[in-house]
């Protein structure tokens, strides 16, 4: 009996868990993409295989989207998107901000870190008037 007890006392651990992890999964990050795209190709190589081991791919894992593709049922967005690549934070499936381009691995975190500051759960940073960040102009 006992083993029975332990049993079901970590299957509802688990299930806890799962529930927690798709809480922490409500955030994403759209990568409006399309075949022959330089900037995307950049992004590729010098972001990509390190953003889903930083704290902002943990918070809102990368979904990729051919931006000719229709756009999935389950994602609302404030407008089209028609530049690649555009980054697209959403929560719960709708848009919190977007980041139009890519403008090198220097200005990536830290623009998206301010765009990830308007999720609900963050901490308490009043979003901008402007719902797309523009990238910062590079040091001269």
């Amino acid at each position: 009996m006992l083993k029975a007890g332990k049993l079901i006392a970590g299957m509802l651990a688990a299930v806890a868990l799962v529930g927690a992890a798709e809480a922490a999964r409500a955030a994403e990050l759209l990568m409006f993409e399309e075949a022959g795209c330089g900037y995307c190709r950049r992004w590729n190589a010098e972001i990509g295989p390190g953003y889903p081991k930083s704290s902002e791919g943990r918070r809102a894992p990368l979904r990729r989207i051919d931006i000719r593709a229709p756009l999935p049922d389950d994602i609302m967005l404030q407008r089209k998107v028609t530049i690649t690549p555009t980054f697209v934070l959403v929560e719960n499936g709708r848009e919190v901000g977007r980041l139009v381009g890519y403008a090198g691995a220097d200005f990536f975190y830290e623009v998206l870190g301010e765009v990830m500051q308007r999720l609900p759960s963050a901490a308490d940073a009043s979003p901008a008037a402007d719902n797309e960040k523009a990238w910062p102009s590079p040091p001269r």
